[in-house]
C-alpha cells in the first residue's frame, strides 16, 4: 500500500493538492533553498515552530485505522507512507516505511546528530520568545501561514553536537530519498501480488515510480483517491471516493486473513 496526504486530511492535516493536482498552498520549501539561505531557514523555522505545535497534536483517523487492522489479518505486506506525521504507527501499523522520513526527528546536516523534534521547540522558543505571540494556520506537513511575524529575527538554534544547521529528517522538494530506502520500498513491491494507492495524486515521483515500476511488472495497481492522478492511465481500478469511508468497507469486507481462517472485530 502507498499513501499520501489525503489520507490525513481527516485528522485535520490540510493537503496540498487539489482535484486537478494543482497546488492548493505555497509550494513546500526547497532543500536547495534551505541549505543555501540563513533568510529561507528563518523562514522555514518561523512557520515550522507554528505548525508542529498544531500538527503534533493530529490523532489517527478511521482511515489510519483501518489499515492497521488490515495489516493485523494479513492482507498488506506493509504501507509505504508519503505522509511525515507518523499518525500509520500511532494508528496501530508496524510495517510501515516512511518515504520521506519523519517530522519528529531534527537532523544535522554537518555531523549527522538527530535530536527530538521537541528539543528543537523548545531550544527556538528559549532564543526567540516572540514565538508565544505567532498567528497563522496550518499547511501541510507542519508548515504554516503566519500573519504578521518578522521572520527575518528569528534565531536558529546550531546542532547540540557541532553547531551545523539542522533540519528536520524529512525530505524536503528537490531532494532524493535515501538510495537504501528507495530499495526497501521496491523489496515490498516485489513480494506483494497488487498495489493500493490511498490519499496520493502522485504526482511527486518519488511515489510515482513505484507505480510506473508495478506496471511495467504487470501488478494490478488500485487507488483511492478524489481527483486526478499521475498514474490514471496505469491504475487497474479506480475509486473516487472518500479513503475513510472506502477503507473502513474494505476492513468490513476482508474481516478475515487471506486463507479465510479467523475473523478481527472491527478496531475502529
Amino acid at each position: 500500500m502507498l499513501t499520501g496526504a489525503g489520507i490525513s486530511t481527516a485528522s485535520g492535516i490540510p493537503d496540498y493538492r487539489d482535484s486537478s493536482g494543482a497546488w492548493k498552498h505555497q509550494k513546500p520549501m526547497d532543500y536547495r533553498d534551505f541549505v543555501a539561505s540563513h533568510a529561507a531557514r528563518q523562514r522555514y523555522w518561523s512557520r515550522s515552530y507554528f505548525g508542529w505545535q498544531r500538527f503534533s497534536q493530529a490523532s489517527p483517523n478511521a482511515a489510519h485505522k483501518a489499515i492497521a487492522g488490515l495489516e493485523r489479518l494479513g492482507w498488506l505486506v506493509g504501507t509505504v507512507t508519503q505522509n511525515v506525521d507518523g499518525l500509520h504507527q500511532r494508528a496501530g501499523s508496524q510495517q510501515v516505511t516512511e518515504l520521506h522520513g519523519s517530522l519528529a526527528t531534527v537532523s544535522c546536516l554537518a555531523c549527522g546528530h538527530s535530536m527530538a523534534r521537541a528539543t528543537m521547540q523548545q531550544a527556538l522558543l528559549g532564543r526567540n520568545p516572540q514565538l508565544v505571540a505567532a498567528a497563522g494556520a496550518l499547511a501541510p506537513d507542519g508548515d504554516a501561514r503566519l500573519r504578521s511575524f518578522d521572520e527575518s529575527g528569528l534565531d536558529i538554534p546550531g546542532c547540540e553536537s557541532c553547531g551545523g544547521v539542522v533540519k528536520p529528517a524529512v525530505v524536503f522538494f528537490g531532494e532524493g530519498v535515501p538510495p537504501e530506502r528507495v530499495q526497501h520500498c521496491r523489496d515490498l513491491l516485489a513480494s506483494c501480488d497488487a498495489v493500493l494507492v490511498v490519499g496520493s495524486s502522485l504526482m511527486v515521483f518519488s511515489g510515482f515510480r513505484f507505480i510506473r515500476e508495478a506496471a511495467e511488472r504487470g501488478v494490478p495497481i488500485a487507488a483511492i483517491n478524489r481527483g486526478k492522478t499521475r498514474a490514471d492511465e496505469l491504475l487497474t481500478h479506480k475509486f473516487e471516493m472518500d479513503c475513510t469511508q472506502a477503507l473502513a468497507m474494505a476492513l468490513q469486507h476482508l474481516g478475515t486473513d487471506p486463507a479465510g481462517s479467523s475473523a478481527l472485530t472491527d478496531p475502529m
